[in-house]
């Protein structure tokens, strides 16, 4: 990646301002404001219930905001469905994995590009008659297989999503994300499951994914030692609000993101020998409920 490249790649290309939405009576998030720079991979962090989810809900189109916009790259994203979020550049994965299990590892990522097909499905009953449709069908099963063999799945793509082990279907999902072609991915809790040694592996995924699709990442985690080791930016939610926004060395010395996981002060969460103030140890959360948080 060249100077002027990397200039431009840190720039804004996902806008949320002054962000709100309710639940009847209930603020799920609450007048937020962020902006993700261009080729980052930024982490958004928070307690259970904090609206981190919710936030992603918003920017995908699940959830039309009750206030405020999501802009990416120059474009409103507010209010549009997810189909036409996902046509925009913006593709995201689940914290429970949602494959279409009965279906091989390699129709679950054709699925991803039929959000970009020409064609209808029901010219390809036809291929005869309309030679066009049954030639772009031939390159989404070819562009399928090929981001099957870059993730390490393509032994396994005639098998069924279902038998695949739990890690291996973390990736499925991924790889049907980057089959819409996104220039933004949306990560919800990619940890979640892993043991140690595939949380550890994961780090590296994740900057390959950026590095060698051209991405922009953001990533929900409750694994602090992902989050720290793979982000380089960091967004704190707590209740729906956004209470820190800054480097991994920031959030970890911030007081109100360890008030808001420990629910007490930055003085009474460190130990006895006034180490890891907050709960942190050599710069991660070490607290066992900390590394458990959710949404």
């Amino acid at each position: 990646m060249n100077a002027s490249h990397s200039a431009e790649a840190r720039k804004p290309v996902l806008r949320i301002r002054e962000l709100t939405l309710r639940f009847g009576g209930l603020i799920a998030v609450n007048n937020l404001s962020i902006d993700v720079a261009g080729g980052s991979i930024v982490g958004l962090i928070g307690p259970n219930g904090a609206g981190k989810t919710t936030v992603f809900n918003v920017i995908t189109g699940f959830y039309r905001p009750s206030e405020g916009s999501v802009e990416f790259m120059g474009q409103q994203l507010t209010g549009l469905p997810p189909h036409r979020v996902c046509m925009a550049g913006v593709s995201r994965t689940f914290q429970n994995i949602r494959l279409f299990q009965n279906e091989t590892v390699l129709q679950n990522v054709m699925i991803g590009s039929y959000v970009r097909q020409r064609g209808t499905w029901w010219q390809n009953l036809v291929p005869f008659l309309f030679p066009a449709a049954a030639r772009e069908e031939r390159e989404i099963r070819d562009d399928a297989m090929k981001l099957l063999e870059r993730l390490g799945l393509a032994e396994q793509a005639d098998a069924r999503a279902s038998s695949l082990p739990y890690g291996a279907q973390r990736r499925l999902e991924i790889a049907r994300a980057l089959a819409t072609r996104p220039k933004f991915l949306l990560l919800d809790e990619p940890a979640a499951g892993m043991n140690p040694q595939e949380s550890e592996e994961l780090l590296n995924f994740i900057r390959r994914l950026r590095d060698e699709f051209a991405l922009t990442i953001l990533l929900i985690e409750h694994d602090m030692k992902v989050v720290m080791g793979v982000c380089e930016h960091i967004q704190v939610m707590d209740r729906g609000l956004l209470i820190a926004d800054g480097s991994p060395e920031e959030i970890r010395a911030n007081p109100r993101v360890i008030e808001a996981y420990l629910g007490q002060s930055a003085p009474e969460a460190g130990d006895e020998a006034g180490n890891g103030v907050g709960g942190f140890k050599a710069g991660d959360f070490k607290k066992e409920e900390i590394a458990h948080a959710g949404h």
